[in-house]
Parts: structure tokens; C-alpha cells; sequence
């Protein structure tokens, strides 16, 4: 049975210190899980899937993953930054091509890869929670689809508790709620009901990372 999870995403996904109230759900995702699971979170800020792949740290969690290791991929967020075209993808060609890189990269080291869309940022007009990266999240489940690999849909999932919570409560979930003109990062509160819905996924696709997801929401 696998023992660790690999992340590689962006600032929705990495891991903060206590000076901050900024989290990302790689940061609580393991306390969602058994605890034979280690999640070992290498999201940092700022990357997109080209550059995670051109600054070598996909090479470096290739370098230590291990065979049934599991190695989780979100990203999206910054690959939609047409203005910073060292970090742009177009979403049906170079995002496809180089997600495939993470895949093929997993695969030939025995792990599997699962795909995971962008989360959703703190998006609301006329009373709808909008997934501001449609293009990216069509673009990931068709490479899923093409490369039989597992995808949890984290955007629809967090559009769905949005919309349940309702806009109040999400608010503060977000940095917004801090004073910050921030739409896009999540509080530590946020970041953890985040992860619940990432083990949720988990949960839902019968891994066998786990037969058990604990701390239902």
C-alpha cells in the first residue's frame, strides 16, 4: 500500500507559516487522511505547469517518489496568465502537453498520477459562483479521458460548497476577509475545508491509497 502523496500545484496548494492566516489545502489534506498517509506537499506559489516543469521540480519529486506513491496535480491558475507568457499555456495544446509530462514522469517511476482542476476562486455575480479557468478544466479531464488517469474535479466540488455555504460565509474564507485585495487565496480556514473536499475525491474514485477517509464534512 502507497505511503506518501506527492503535490505539485500552485499557492492554492502549497504550505504557509503561522505569521500568516494564508493556507493552502496541501497543508491540510493529511489530516483528512489515515495516518500511515504522509503528504508531502512541494506546491509553491507562482508556478503553472511549464514552469514547475522548467525550474526541475517535477524532475526533483521524480527523483525520491517511489513505486505506488501517489503524485497529485493541480494546476491551472497560473497557466492562464497570458500577461506573464513565461508561465502561459494555451489550454488544448502546451497545458495538455505538459500535463502529459507529470503523467508519463509518474508512471515511469511505478507511481500513479491523478489529476486534480483548479480550485475555484472567490468569483460571485448575480448570485453564481463562476469558475474563472473552464478552458483548463475541460483541457484536464480530456487528458484524464486520454491517458486513463484519475481526476478529481476540485472545481466543481468547491463551486458546489460555495454555492451551499452561500456568499457570506465564503467570503471569509479567502483572504479578502483579511483586508487584502486577494480573490484568489484562501484563509486557513478555507484552505481546510479545501482539503476536506480533495479527501472527499479521494474517497469518492475508491483509491487504494485508502480504504478509509475520516473527518467526513
Amino acid at each position: 500500500m502507497a505511503n506518501h502523496i506527492y503535490l505539485a500545484g500552485d499557492s492554492t496548494v502549497q504550505t504557509y507559516g503561522d505569521s500568516t492566516n494564508q493556507g493552502g489545502w496541501g497543508q491540510f489534506l493529511g489530516s483528512h487522511l489515515p495516518e500511515h498517509i504522509q503528504v508531502i506537499n512541494r506546491a509553491i506559489g507562482g508556478r503553472s505547469s511549464k514552469t514547475f516543469v522548467e525550474e526541475g521540480r517535477l524532475q526533483a519529486i521524480l527523483d525520491v517518489i517511489e513505486p505506488d506513491d501517489w503524485l497529485f496535480v493541480q494546476m491551472g491558475h497560473n497557466d492562464a496568465s497570458k500577461n506573464k507568457p513565461e508561465r502561459y499555456t494555451e489550454p488544448y495544446t502546451t497545458y495538455k502537453q505538459y500535463l502529459k509530462q507529470y503523467i508519463s514522469g509518474a508512471r515511469e517511476k511505478g507511481a500513479h498520477p491523478l489529476l486534480i482542476t483548479p480550485v475555484a476562486r472567490f468569483h460571485y455575480e448575480n448570485g453564481v459562483f463562476l469558475n474563472d479557468f473552464p478552458d483548463y478544466c475541460i483541457a484536464m479531464k480530456q487528458t484524464a479521458a486520454e491517458e486513463n488517469v484519475q481526476l478529481i474535479d476540485l472545481m466543481e466540488k468547491s463551486l458546489a460548497f460555495f454555492t451551499e455555504k452561500g456568499e457570506e460565509k465564503v467570503y471569509t474564507y479567502f483572504m479578502i476577509s483579511e483586508g487584502i485585495n486577494d480573490y484568489t487565496h484562501f484563509t486557513k480556514k478555507g484552505a481546510n475545508e479545501m482539503a476536506k473536499l480533495v479527501a472527499k475525491g479521494i474517497k469518492e474514485l475508491g483509491l487504494p491509497l485508502t480504504e478509509s477517509i475520516i473527518k467526513e464534512r
